[in-house]
């Protein structure tokens, strides 16, 4: 029995050992255009369904009507927009140089099969090693939850919110900015 405990004991250490080394000599991939490690994907997407599951509101506490998807594509087109790109728009050259590429969300069924709770936290806390930032601090509540029922009816809006989207390129022809060129002022709400 002493055999076996002292067997166990040493394979951990030779696993925590070669784990150490894989990451300390460099071996791990880390640039975005390298392969995802072993398990990455699996473990990760593993823990953010476990911690939404906890974690996100049930409750949405605003109305789909056409005035908060207005609002919403206004703050999609200003924040969002850069890496998950428009309806019928291609990837920014930003979101094909990130790792995990962020998912076009006006493609297939986006995430029009996510309840509004879950595009709310992932938009409120952001998402660990996937470049998706957390807007927690930068946008208010009711900007969120626009934005998270915008997304949860991408594939019924109403035809002034798909305009906004559909024609939502300022000067520099990039998603993403405004009408006045600036990718970082606040767009007001309607």
């Amino acid at each position: 029995m002493k055999g076996f405990v002292l067997g166990v004991l040493l394979t951990l250490l030779v696993g925590a050992a070669a784990i150490y080394i894989y990451f300390a000599e460099g071996m791990a991939p880390v640039a975005t255009s390298a392969p995802p490690m072993p398990f990455e994907k699996r473990l990760a997407r593993m823990a953010l369904h476990a911690r939404l599951q906890k974690e996100r509101p049930r409750q949405v506490p605003i109305q789909p009507d056409e005035a908060n998807l207005v609002s919403g594509a206004h703050i999609y087109v200003e924040h969002c927009a850069v890496c998950h790109g428009l309806p019928g728009g291609d990837q920014t050259a930003i979101a094909q140089g990130e790792f995990p590429k962020p998912p076009h969300l006006f493609r297939g069924k986006g995430v029009t099969d996510d309840e509004p709770g879950e595009t709310y936290w992932k938009v409120a806390n952001g998402i660990r090693l996937t470049g998706m930032p957390s807007y927690d601090k930068n946008l208010a509540t009711s900007q969120m939850w626009q934005v998270s029922l915008l997304l949860a009816n991408a594939d019924k809006l109403p035809r002034s919110v798909a305009a906004i989207l559909t024609n939502s390129t300022g000067p520099t022809g990039q998603p993403g900015t405004n009408m006045t060129g600036s990718a970082n002022s606040p767009k007001p709400l309607q």
